[in-house]
């Protein structure tokens, strides 16, 4: 859907009926206030049950073609920038809409975005590469919990949903008592429920995106919780020390950017993509991929492009001019 006016509109979406709407809405006014006024006109575009609503107006998107009324006339977009977290966008789920319409979406396609939401699958996918990771079962009822099944993983384990983000009902089960409870915990948030043995360690995060032909891996982040573990209240309540660059010798900075890089490619992956890991002896272990990181001023794709010397206006046109080509 082209359009001939001077700056390129950036339709920045956010909000969203999961529990990270209002994470996913302090992230989408980082990128509005980082964009470069002089090259880019963006609104930020709220999405609740199910309609688009422009931030600004209060205005409902027009479905047919994701337009707005502005002064009586018709206003569109040259790009959708998703800062939504989780459902629908995470998942790849809106993507289709955006296909038909004809607009552009920054980051990673349906296909990868739904693979990589899917931790297990995300998991098997990667295992053949000799990605290392964590044992963990896959559980699709609340019925019958196996606990016996899940304390061959040994203790402690991880109980988390399987299709979720920002540790979002994730529990530390240390008892096999606390295993049944942690499971309806975790089945709140999703109909599948993952189980995982504990990978004793550090956390590291590294952040990936596409510049023209070279893929790049952004300084490592070093996170520190404390908290149990880098659950919601140490990701943004201030409750862990980030620290980046990490400070780890170059040998295994390069190997994590390494291996980061490795997974982007494999994954099919665009736009920027940050990696989590433990560090376990001299191996970093994958736990996830979030295919749209959190942008908010405590987040910690943002710390990285400081450190890689860039703003984040730079960071957000890499990723814009990106899918515009």
């Amino acid at each position: 859907m082209a359009t001939s006016h001077k700056h390129k509109r950036i339709a920045i979406l956010a909000g969203g009926d999961v529990a990270e709407r209002p994470i996913s809405l302090l992230s989408a006014q980082t990128v509005a206030t980082h964009l470069d006024p002089a090259r880019y006109e963006s609104r930020i575009i709220d999405l609740r049950a199910g309609t688009f609503y422009d931030q600004q107006t209060g205005q409902r998107l027009d479905k047919n073609d994701f337009s707005l009324a502005i002064d009586g006339a018709p206003y569109t977009f040259d790009l959708v920038f998703p800062m939504l977290h989780g459902h629908p966008a995470e998942d790849g789920a809106i993507h289709g809409y955006f296909e038909l319409v004809g607009l552009p979406v920054t980051g990673c396609n349906h296909l990868c975005s739904a693979l990589t939401f899917n931790k297990q699958a995300c998991k098997a996918f990667l295992q053949p590469l000799g990605v290392p990771m964590a044992q963990g079962i896959l559980l699709r009822t609340p019925h019958a919990v196996p606990v016996d099944k899940c304390l061959a993983l040994g203790l402690p384990l991880f109980v988390k949903p399987n299709k979720n983000g920002s540790s979002f009902g994730v529990t530390k089960v240390t008892q096999a008592e606390q295993i049944t409870s942690a499971i309806e915990l975790a089945f709140r948030y999703d109909d599948e429920v993952l189980v995982e043995s504990y990978v004793p360690g550090t956390e590291y995060s590294c952040g990936v995106l596409r510049c023209g032909s070279e893929i790049i891996a952004l300084p490592i982040t070093e996170i520190r919780p404390h908290t149990e573990f880098f659950d919601y209240q140490a990701k943004y309540e201030r409750k862990s020390d980030e620290i980046t660059p990490a400070p780890l010798p170059e040998t295994l900075t390069q190997r994590c950017q390494a291996l980061s890089r490795q997974c982007y490619e494999a994954l099919g992956c665009r736009g920027i993509v940050r990696f989590d890991f433990i560090l376990s002896g001299q191996d970093f272990y994958f736990l996830e991929v979030n295919t749209i990181p959190g942008m908010s001023p405590q987040s910690i794709v943002p710390q990285q492009a400081r450190a890689y010397g860039w703003t984040l206006g730079q960071l957000f046109e890499t990723v814009i001019e990106e899918a515009l080509q």
